[in-house]
């Protein structure tokens, strides 16, 4: 989501009365590649690019092709191909041993247009699916983007449905075979909303990460203690009590590190049954576990150490010791628990590092 933001904001930052652009869009990915389907490059004609469709090999190849999508106002798909051994293939020798496709499509600003329909669905709490024909002998039709509710499409209403439902339901996107045409319906989901409980002075390294990685950031503590940089970054900084009323979702993540033992121990009672993906709670394991008999004496027969969505000790085994290094290793295990991976080390992963397309 980060770098649709980064698309949206040069889109609106372009001077249509000098400048075109075109938007270039990995379609298809076979065998290995840096970037994966929905990845996106942002061209204006004075050769400003936002986004990428590589790890930079691809790049200035893809420049050239956007440039004469705006020059011919025509929609193209360029084949990269690095499976074989073709000196004439661009990317050959980089080692990528893969093969992608791009489609690189004009952008008319006066038309209901990809990014326009991004831009609209940035804030999002639910994941949506974008269909864009990919494939076709229509020329007019090659390029075309739409979705559920944009009225005139190249497929019926009920069968944009039906793939949608087929789509969420795997969670990723897909390629079909509609009417003579190839049309890729991609997954945007929102981006990771990260909630941290605490006012201490390791929240703004946790704030400076997730900012980084274009999250969503929440900040609920004493406003007093919060460092200034906080309320230049969060998105939202309010209360610590206020916490208790936040809506939740499936890619939201709530973080616990208040240093205070009443504090997160009263939230843990709060947030425990919540369906939140990602609960995380700092500390050592032996502090986890007097919250287990404190819960017990309570009346409360809650097995912490069943419970799938709490994360205590909080983090992946990095050896972090800073305020930065423990922040690191806490946003590397949301990134993990929400795309459903175990946060080991790729040399060990038996199979491809992505799931193929």
């Amino acid at each position: 989501m980060k770098e649709i933001e980064k698309i949206v904001e040069a889109y609106r930052q372009t001077d249509w009365t000098k400048e075109k652009a075109a938007l270039g869009v990995v379609v298809r990915v076979e065998e290995s590649s840096y970037r994966r389907i929905g990845a996106r490059m942002f061209v204006r004609s004075s050769g400003l690019w936002t986004g990428g469709i590589s790890g930079g090999c691809l790049e200035g190849d893809a420049l050239r092709r956007a440039q004469s999508a705006i020059n011919k106002n025509e929609a193209s798909v360029v084949v990269y191909d690095t499976l074989e051994d073709d000196e004439h293939q661009i990317g050959v020798g980089l080692g990528c041993n893969g093969r992608i496709e791009v489609l690189f499509t004009p952008v008319d600003p006066e038309a209901n247009n990809q990014i326009k329909y991004l831009e609209s669905i940035l804030n999002t709490r639910s994941p949506l699916c974008l269909f864009q024909v990919i494939k076709s002998e229509d020329p007019h039709l090659l390029g075309k983007f739409f979705h559920n509710e944009s009225g005139i499409t190249p497929i019926p209403e009920s069968r944009i449905g039906t793939l949608e439902a087929l789509v969420q339901e795997q969670g990723k996107s897909r390629i079909f075979s509609e009417s003579e045409m190839d049309i890729l319906v991609e997954v945007i989901r929102p981006k990771i909303r990260l909630i941290c409980v605490g006012d201490n002075y390791d929240i703004l390294a946790m704030v400076d990460i997730a900012n980084e990685l274009g999250w969503e950031i929440h900040v609920a503590g004493k406003r007093k203690k919060l460092q200034k940089p906080i309320f230049e970054i969060a998105d939202l900084v309010y209360d610590l009590e206020q916490v208790r009323e936040i809506e939740t979702d499936d890619f939201t993540a709530l973080v616990l590190m208040t240093h205070d033992y009443k504090k997160d121990f009263d939230l843990l009672k709060h947030f425990i049954d919540d369906d939140i993906p990602y609960l995380g709670l700092l500390g050592p394991k032996k502090r986890r576990d007097k919250m287990q008999k404190d819960l017990m004496e309570e009346g409360l027969y809650i097995d912490l150490s069943k419970r799938e969505n709490l994360f205590s000790p909080v983090g992946l085994d990095l050896g972090a010791e800073t305020p930065e290094e423990i922040s690191l290793s806490i946003c590397s295990e949301i990134v993990s628990v929400l795309r459903n991976r175990s946060g080991g080390r790729l040399k060990n992963r038996i199979g491809p590092i992505h799931e193929r397309d």
